[in-house]
């Protein structure tokens, strides 16, 4: 497995803090696994739908998985399936797009997403 676009769902106050450091960190979830966790464009709807619903105020970072380099690693989780974790800080300049993720009655408006 080797999409060129992951993509991590974090708040935007999260995100606004990493912008100003010119680094992601994680968020608590991140903190206390010790990685960075994101999905591919396959799964973000069912992480979105099992981690963060109706949850308001998130964003979708697409990241340059080419650019992290030998921190990433793809790691067998939901139903076996690899997802990519980062164990490392994200850096912003990886960041390829940021866009808010609306939420509705049927959960998060997402745009279309590379697998």
């Amino acid at each position: 497995m080797n999409p060129t676009t992951i993509y991590k769902i974090c708040t935007t106050q999260e995100w606004a803090q990493a912008e100003h450091a010119g680094a992601f960190t994680g968020s608590a979830v991140d903190l206390e696994d010790g990685f960075i966790h994101f999905s591919t464009g396959a799964q973000a709807v069912e992480t979105a739908r099992r981690h963060f619903a109706g949850q308001d105020g998130l964003v979708l970072v697409a990241v340059d998985a080419g650019a992290l380099g030998a921190e990433l690693k793809w790691e067998p989780s939901r139903g076996g399936d690899l997802f990519p974790h980062l164990y490392a800080p994200l850096p912003v300049s990886a960041a390829t797009s940021v866009v808010a993720l609306p939420l509705t009655d049927d959960g998060h408006v997402f745009p279309h997403l590379d697998d």
